[in-house]
């Protein structure tokens, strides 16, 4: 096939669907966008929930379909001479999946407003491992929440993709931040910085957490009603910001109910946003940790991993070796 990439693909989207490496036609470059040889590409839950039928699988045009949103790599072809990216350029980003080719993949074609220059103090794993959970995070704690000094933020899953971004942006604009998550990442998140860490194994985080202003829920009702119970927390206009998509349909209902604000939350792959953010990696304020790294034919491995939970961090897919 003239002009193929290796990717991984999925055949159909629903609870039979696996991740397959076959041959596909490389994505054609047009208008504003960037070409990107992709070297590593990050694992989120919304691309384990979309080859289940769920997440943005309605919108699949077509099969076999690439997912993944998060790449790094280097620049390949730009839109214009005087562009500020140029090919051999070191970057990261989100793609739009599936409105564009996902990054479980050797290429990517995304518009330049996707695409930011890598962190210096970051590999390619790390780097791939930032866009999609850090850009969430962001959104949730920074946009929405208004994180600020003495604002007291309850995070829940503090140790995971999003959470541990959460966690450090949160603390960094300085919110008094308490966060939930199990024994043996207690540590971890105080070296985030938690000034408090809530053992959801033996304590009901709404019986300890004492009053807070914000809530930023990772986990909604699908686990033990955290959503719900989230609520008995937050003084009154407090505000609930729920980011796993459809993890808590009465959400609205319920926070009116108790006197409370509450707003999903959809990340938009903001270049600026994530050039900011870098500058935060550069200069240790922020810190990507991947908890395991596979290679690109191991990508079911990886959904399997996730779906088991307890992921501290990211995983990640190696596509390429670092170049030269």
């Amino acid at each position: 096939m003239a002009d193929a990439m290796r990717a991984l693909v999925i055949d159909e989207a629903g609870e039979g669907a696996e991740l397959r490496v076959r041959e596909v036609p490389r994505p054609t470059r047009v208008s504003d966008e960037v070409l990107v040889r992709v070297v590593a590409a990050g694992v989120n839950p919304i691309d384990r929930k979309t080859k289940l039928g769920k997440g943005v699988a309605a919108a699949i045009p077509s099969f076999p379909a690439v997912l993944g949103n998060d790449f790094a790599g280097v620049v390949e072809a730009v839109p214009y001479a005087a562009h500020p990216l140029q090919p051999g350029d070191r970057v990261y980003g989100m793609t739009r999946v599936p409105r564009g080719s996902g990054s479980y993949a050797e290429y990517v074609s995304v518009s330049s407003m996707s695409v930011a220059p890598m962190p210096v103090a970051a590999s390619f794993i790390e780097a791939a491992g930032v866009p999609c959970a850090a850009l969430t995070a962001w959104g949730a704690v920074v946009d929405v929440a208004r994180a600020h000094d003495g604002q007291r933020m309850l995070i829940h899953a503090g140790a995971g993709g999003v959470g541990h971004f959460a966690v450090q942006l949160a603390s960094y604009f300085g919110a008094h931040v308490t966060a939930t998550g199990s024994p043996r990442n207690a540590e971890f998140l105080t070296s985030l910085g938690a000034r408090r860490v809530i053992d959801h194994t033996s304590e009901r985080f709404e019986d300890v957490a004492g009053e807070q202003d914000v809530v930023i829920d990772l986990v909604g009702n699908v686990v033990d009603d955290t959503g719900t119970r989230s609520l008995r927390v937050l003084r009154r206009g407090g505000l609930v910001v729920n980011v796993p998509t459809r993890s808590w349909p009465t959400m609205a209902e319920e926070a009116e109910a108790a006197g409370v604000r509450a707003t999903g939350y959809s990340v938009s792959p903001d270049a600026r946003t994530l050039s900011v953010i870098s500058r935060l990696i550069d200069d240790g304020s922020v810190r990507v940790h991947v908890d395991d790294e596979y290679p690109l034919d191991e990508g079911e491995a990886a959904h399997r991993r996730l779906a088991e939970g307890h992921v501290r961090g990211k995983l990640v897919l190696r596509v390429a070796p670092d170049p030269d």
